[in-house]
């Protein structure tokens, strides 16, 4: 038996104290570096806030769901599904707060949450600055063609032919979304020179300070060099980028995605890559990304038609949900999750509280 106040780095293990612990916790999706981040940070906390934390490395569902017992709450990630079904388990089980390790939350069921009882709440703000200099590092990529003169120069193949990229200084970029990390990316584009549009439901005072224009849809489409996406999924966004707007863009358009998947239809997409109209596409996120990324599928058989075509375009870069991936954030992360679980168990209250939005 574990001694008192011990602290474990190994999957399925917890916190054990000698007096009840403020919340039991069931988190989900876990990989190595969510239970290390996860186990420093909850470790240098006052034995009196401290979880118990008990890591689970399948995804949460419906049928996951119904292994808990003894929890009061679930920590759930960006692909785990908390859809209908799922809830009114996780209600069976008493749980009562869905705390979720991420910004997004539209794999959550809200209404069924409010209707049930069970809180959410989620970290809306870790490191801004990550996504936005992924979502850099992938534009810089894509434009000047780091990955196929990587994968030359590891055969000592150094010739130049069909690696001419253009000047991103002086460019148009369109942004949509001017939150945290729109307005980051903003300041890095500003920083090499580029022209700044963008497109919010409401004007930005901070990024018209930075030169930036808000302009309508139809200009973004019809007037970036670049455009990248940083807003997050709705039923207003979901496919904010299909073959309409595709067929209004200038021809060789770059494409960021470090959003949400579903913010682009990528059978449009595929179109447009096949009539040459897209010059690249970088996308860190994946409408289907669910069932394929955060795992090795590297030994098995391909059933994703869709994926699979798109990896083939020599001017498509795909990274695996990577853009939060820094130290500071995965830090970031952890703390606000594990400090809204306290702030709920001590106050009964958080500002960082999800809630259906309001019925038209």
């Amino acid at each position: 038996m574990a001694p008192a106040n011990s602290l474990f780095k190994y999957p399925g293990a917890s916190f054990a104290s000698s007096k009840p612990p403020l919340s039991k916790v069931a988190l989900f999706s876990a990989k190595k570096y969510d239970i290390d981040y996860f186990n420093r940070v909850n470790g240098k906390l006052d034995a009196k806030k401290r979880l118990f934390i008990d890591y689970h490395t399948e995804e949460l569902n419906e049928k996951t769901a119904r292994t808990l017992e003894g929890f009061d709450t679930v920590c759930a990630f960006v692909n785990d599904k908390l859809n209908t079904n799922c809830i009114k388990v996780l209600k069976e089980r008493k749980i009562d707060l869905i705390a979720l390790r991420c910004a997004g939350f539209n794999n959550v069921d809200l209404d069924t949450c409010q209707q049930l009882g069970i809180r959410v709440v989620r970290v809306p703000a870790y490191s801004p600055y990550a996504v936005a200099e992924h979502g850099m590092a992938l534009l810089l990529a894509v434009n000047r063609k780091i990955h196929k003169a990587y994968n030359r120069t590891k055969e000592n193949n150094f010739a130049l032919d069909g690696l001419v990229g253009v000047d991103l200084h002086g460019k148009t970029v369109g942004i949509i979304g001017a939150g945290k990390i729109g307005r980051c990316f903003t300041s890095i584009c500003k920083g090499i020179g580029m022209n700044i549009i963008y497109y919010d439901i409401q004007e930005s005072e901070e990024m018209n300070a930075m030169g930036g224009k808000l302009v309508k849809l139809e200009e973004i489409w019809k007037n970036s060099d670049v455009i990248s996406l940083h807003c997050p999924l709705t039923p207003e966004t979901k496919y904010i980028i299909n073959k309409d707007a595709f067929d209004q863009m200038k021809q060789n358009v770059i494409i960021i995605n470090t959003g949400r998947g579903a913010l682009i239809n990528t059978k449009d997409a595929i179109h447009a890559l096949k009539k040459k109209k897209i010059a690249g596409l970088a996308i860190d996120v994946y409408e289907q990304e669910e069932n394929i990324f955060f795992k090795d599928v590297s030994a098995e058989i391909p059933t994703d038609d869709i994926l699979a075509r798109l990896l083939t375009f020599p001017n498509v870069i795909v990274t695996g949900h990577q853009a939060y991936f820094t130290e500071e954030a995965l830090s970031a992360i952890c703390e606000t999750t594990i400090h809204n679980i306290i702030d709920i168990r001590t106050k009964g209250e958080s500002p960082n509280f999800v809630t259906p939005p309001p019925k038209k």
